[in-house]
């Protein structure tokens, strides 16, 4: 498995006074909102992803992004991590779980076609 992208994720209780303090803080907009459930923020190759009503976990944690949700949780077993379910999200196919440390893990592909 070969990470293509990783983000922190910070779940928050309201994504709009996130997102206003977050353009504030780092001085840029943010590159994506969808509604009330997700926002992101794109910096020099760097991503800061606020998790409003769209979260996997009440913890901050680590998304990946890879080519083949399967292969990686099937990958990550032989680690001891122990993945959900596929998940379809609006935009892409996740699992979810518990990386070692207790932080919240998020593998994710696009969704197909």
């Amino acid at each position: 498995m070969k990470a293509k992208s990783i983000a922190t994720v910070l779940p928050v209780p309201d994504l709009g006074e996130a997102v206003g303090f977050w353009s504030a803080a780092l001085g840029v907009e943010p590159t994506f909102v969808d509604g009330e459930r997700w926002a992101q923020f794109d910096l020099e190759g760097r991503r800061l992803a606020l998790a409003g009503s769209d979260r996997a976990s009440e913890q901050a944690g680590v998304m990946v992004k890879v080519e083949d949700v399967e292969a990686a949780a099937a990958e990550l077993a032989g680690h001891g991590v122990e993945l959900g379910p596929v998940e379809e999200g609006p935009h892409e196919l996740r699992r979810s779980g518990v990386a070692p440390g207790g932080f919240s893990l998020v593998i994710y592909a696009p969704r197909p076609g």
